[in-house]
């Protein structure tokens, strides 16, 4: 398996963290479940009969919240988890979407096909080193047919803006709801740029535009997570 796009916590995805993250998140399910429903918006002008790639594809939610409006997609989804994709094939199975699906240990480099309909990252980008970001983009960019979308959302904030604090601040408030133990603000901060590597909207949409993307468009904010989408120009 390539090293390319190593997540910036490789180790933080392990048993303990994959039996418990569904739970973990389910009080976060507003906030989730908006963001699923305006992806599928975005992606009302993909075929029915598409071909979706979910890079950091977790335990599944991704591909739950759009398999059932979507019954004739496909999806490929990757994770460099084997102990999160076990969760998720088991997940997926029960559902009775295993069938429609092709799981995938690995990175975005390790898939071969290059025309997909769409391709969706969820709460990923900020998983991804820095200093492997632009790669991270451009290797979603050539795996998108022309034309093709991509939706994503990050953990995305400035951080040498003045309003850091009050921003982090609210983001403590999400931590507490996940059963996290309150941490001080710098310590929040000191997390956002490592081992999580945080940047800038600004920063996010520069990179998509330079990895041959079409302008970003944002389209949801909750906090301090930001969602874009975008299209791989026409040929």
């Amino acid at each position: 398996m390539t090293q390319t796009n190593t997540p910036a916590t490789p180790n933080f995805f392990n048993q303990e963290m994959a039996d418990s993250y569904d739970q973990r998140n389910s009080a976060l399910q507003p906030i989730s479940g908006c963001l699923h429903f305006l992806t599928n918006l975005v992606l009302a002008p993909v075929p029915r009969n598409a071909s979706v790639l979910c890079v950091g594809v977790g335990t599944g939610a991704d591909i739950f919240a759009l398999a059932t409006d979507n019954p004739g997609w496909r999806f490929v989804g990757v994770d460099p988890s084997a102990e999160m994709l076990e969760v998720c094939r088991r997940r997926l199975d029960e559902a009775g979407l295993l069938g429609r699906c092709q799981l995938v240990r690995g990175t975005v480099e390790d898939i071969a096909d290059t025309h997909f309909d769409a391709v969706v990252s969820l709460f990923v980008a900020h998983f991804i080193k820095l200093d492997q970001r632009a790669a991270f983009y451009s290797g979603i960019h050539r795996r998108l047919k022309p034309r093709g979308l991509f939706v994503s959302a990050e953990i995305s904030v400035d951080l040498e803006d003045t309003s850091l604090h009050a921003t982090v601040k609210d983001w403590a408030r999400i931590q507490s709801l996940m059963g996290q133990e309150e941490k001080p603000v710098e310590a929040l901060i000191a997390m956002f740029r490592d081992p999580l590597g945080v940047v800038s909207p600004a920063i996010t949409e520069g990179l998509w535009r330079d990895a041959g993307f079409a302008e970003p468009v944002p389209f949801f904010q909750a906090f301090a997570i930001r969602g874009w989408h975008a299209q791989r120009p026409p040929l």
